[in-house]
């Protein structure tokens, strides 16, 4: 192990600009379970009835929707960075972060202190709602307070329209913007490092590909195996806390 954290550490040393794509195995760390493991949501609880569609026009649906949703919610709002987010962080005081690009709701990236403008939430968050018919915001948690008053389906104050949580549901399409941003940082970079993520949910998968496809190294920080662990400089099939955070030191002490 020992072996691979040098190895880490002078990928990053000879990196310039580094491309960082973080996925569920890393709010795993932090207490959050991954909806498509053994016991997570999906294990209990059909997603066929929580596509977009079914949201919009059936109210038991949204209402079901809404229970679903605020049980995830109380984790991650509980959940704390882990020494994963943390390492991001300091790896961002290096000057060499283009960005980080995460499939992960939870804003744990935000609460370990990494600057909010170079977070590309591709799959929303789950800390804001937003109405599907004007786009208004809101806080999660004064709409948590109606919920727990009794509300069981939520709309807009200005224009009646569906509320539901800020995060890209089953059957609607990714922010055209961060979709584009994330590609471009991918094509920029010099380094890119995967974190806690099987890399099969597209199109986000597809990042990282872009960056080994412009000429960048990759490094993949898993616990389980990835389709692009062939073609990475280094991979690692261990906690993304523990060797990220090694590896970050490293380079700080190096530094």
């Amino acid at each position: 192990m020992d072996q691979l954290i040098q190895k880490g550490a002078s990928l990053i040393g000879q990196a310039e600009k580094i491309l960082i794509f973080t996925g569920a195995g890393l709010s795993t760390e932090s207490g959050i379970p991954d909806f498509r493991s053994p016991g997570g949501l999906w294990d209990r609880y059909d997603p066929e009835e929580f596509y977009l569609q079914n949201i919009v026009s059936d109210d038991k649906c949204r209402e079901k929707y809404w229970q679903v949703h605020e049980e995830s919610y109380r984790v991650m709002k509980q959940a704390l960075p882990n020494p994963g987010h943390i390492a991001i962080k300091e790896l961002e005081q290096t000057g060499k972060l283009l960005a980080i690009v995460t499939q992960n709701i939870d804003r744990l990236h935000h609460r370990a202190g990494s600057s909010p403008d170079k977070i590309l939430e591709l799959h929303g968050t789950a800390f804001m709602i937003e109405c599907l018919t004007c786009g208004r915001s809101y806080d999660r948690d004064v709409m948590v307070d109606r919920v727990r008053q009794g509300v069981k389906a939520l709309y807009c104050d200005d224009c009646s329209g569906i509320l539901k949580p800020a995060t890209i549901s089953f059957g609607q399409t990714m922010p055209e913007d961060k979709l584009t941003e994330s590609f471009l940082h991918a094509q920029d970079c010099d380094l890119c490092i995967v974190l806690g993520t099987s890399l099969v949910v597209y199109p986000a998968a597809s990042v990282p590909e872009q960056a080994v496809n412009s000429g960048a190294k990759l490094i993949i920080i898993n616990l389980d195996i990835t389709p692009l662990d062939s073609i990475a400089d280094l991979v690692i099939h261990d906690s993304v806390g523990k060797v990220l955070g090694g590896i970050v030191d490293m380079v700080l002490e190096r530094s």
